[in-house]
């Protein structure tokens, strides 16, 4: 009786809490209609607020709503904030005409960070890819221990169990190593880039806001990022996280 009332007990929490998934969801998606009604009806402050509180509070967004944020924040004077959206839009959708665009409003004729090379290239299709990867491999490694059980007395030599132990290897990996690069942007005016996180170390470069960097780590009041092809540090106060 008890091992039936354990069975109904998760049964009931793993569909209440799929259902609450969807039901977030589902309200994502209506707010997100009515802001997109609100815009194309030109009401862009209500609009704006709707889309603020998803970014924010939902964390969910997607890359259209980006550009209406851009185009709503740069229409009201806001650069930075309109860099930081397109920012953001650029780390989901990298591509020139962004650059060209931040570049308008930060009056820079150059900016650190929007390079991407065939690595980081790389690295973003695997990243996107990371839930369809670990699901394949998840089922190719299913359906390995099936193949184990069903021929265990078979296999008797090491050599039957290595494309399992490599399959599980795999999953690992890309559950918990396939994650996105953390990105910045510089919103802080003027900007010290160090090559130490103290005050006492080199100043590598002084900078105004727009450009865009990848967050190494985390040190007191610092972030290691990436600057070009070297490591520096920036104070967190700087930078806005994308």
């Amino acid at each position: 009786m008890q091992s039936i009332t354990r069975i109904f007990l998760t049964k009931f929490i793993i569909f209440f809490i799929t259902f609450l998934q969807s039901f977030n969801c589902q309200a994502d998606i209506l707010k997100l209609n009515k802001a997109d009604s609100l815009f194309i009806e030109q009401n862009y402050q209500e609009a704006f607020v709707i889309y603020e509180d998803l970014l924010q509070n939902d964390e969910t967004y997607t890359p259209a709503m980006l550009l209406k944020m851009a185009f709503i924040a740069e229409g009201i004077g806001d650069y930075s904030q309109a860099s930081f959206y397109l920012a953001k839009y650029y780390d989901e959708n990298p591509n020139q005409r962004v650059i060209t665009k931040i570049k308008a409003l930060t009056e820079q004729s150059s900016l650190m960070g929007y390079e991407l090379s065939d690595r980081d290239r790389f690295l973003k299709f695997i990243t996107d890819l990371q839930t369809e990867i670990t699901a394949t491999l998840s089922v190719l490694l299913i359906i390995s221990l099936i193949l184990l059980l069903f021929y265990n007395k078979q296999a008797v030599k090491a050599k039957y169990y290595l494309p399992t132990i490599f399959l599980m290897t795999l999953v690992f990996v890309a559950n918990n190593f396939f994650d996105a690069q953390k990105t910045g942007i510089i919103t802080g005016s003027p900007t010290l880039v160090m090559d130490k996180p103290t005050a006492g170390g080199k100043l590598i470069n002084v900078v105004d806001p727009g450009h865009r960097v990848v967050i190494k780590s985390s040190k007191d009041i610092w972030y290691e990022v990436r600057w070009g092809e070297n490591k520096a540090y920036v104070k967190k106060e700087n930078i806005t996280r994308l």
